[in-house]
C-alpha cells in the first residue's frame, strides 16, 4: 500500500508503484483537472504540487508521492476564490484553458516562495508550462496581480 496526502486527505492505493501520478489522479480518483499533454514531462498541462513544489505528474511515479503531500488544482482552492484564480478571471488568461491548470498551479508555487515575483521570476517559472494559444502576457499580468493584494478588484 501507498499512502499519499491528496488535496489534505490522507488516501491509501494498491497500485503499482510505477504508475504515473497522473493516471492516478485522473483514472483512479476522476480528479481530471490536471491534464494529460505530451506524456513526457515537457509541456507543464500535467503540473501538481507534491511537497508544494511543482511536479509534472506524468512522470512522477506513484511511489515518489509515497508519505508526501500532493495538492492538485481541486485543491488549490476549496472555493475556487484563490488570488490567482480570481487575477486569471479579471485578466480574461484562458483562451482554450487546456493549459490553465499547470499555469495555475505552478504560478501557486512561485508565489509561496516569491510573494513579489520580477518579472525575470515569472518569465523563469512559467518557462516550464506551454501554452499553444500563446497567453504569456496575460498570465504575467494575472501573476502580477495575484501578487498585489491591492489590484484585486480590478
Amino acid at each position: 500500500m501507498i499512502s499519499v496526502t491528496l488535496n489534505g486527505e490522507t488516501l491509501e492505493f494498491d497500485l503499482d508503484p510505477d504508475t504515473p501520478l497522473l493516471w492516478v489522479l485522473r483514472d483512479h480518483l476522476g480528479l481530471t483537472g490536471t491534464k494529460y499533454g505530451c506524456g513526457e514531462g515537457e509541456c507543464g498541462a500535467c503540473i501538481v504540487h507534491l511537497d508544494d513544489k511543482p511536479v509534472n505528474a506524468c512522470i512522477t511515479p506513484l511511489s515518489e508521492a509515497s508519505g508526501r503531500s500532493v495538492k492538485t488544482i481541486e485543491g488549490l482552492s476549496p472555493d475556487g476564490r484563490h488570488p490567482l484564480q480570481l487575477a486569471w478571471i479579471i485578466e480574461e488568461v484562458p483562451q482554450c484553458g487546456y493549459c490553465q491548470s499547470g499555469q495555475l498551479m505552478t504560478a501557486a508555487a512561485l508565489l509561496a516562495t516569491h510573494p513579489r515575483p520580477t518579472d525575470a521570476q515569472i518569465e523563469t517559472a512559467m518557462s516550464e508550462v506551454i501554452c499553444r494559444c500563446g497567453s504569456y502576457n496575460r498570465i504575467r499580468r494575472a501573476i502580477l496581480r495575484a501578487s498585489n493584494p491591492e489590484a484585486q478588484n480590478g
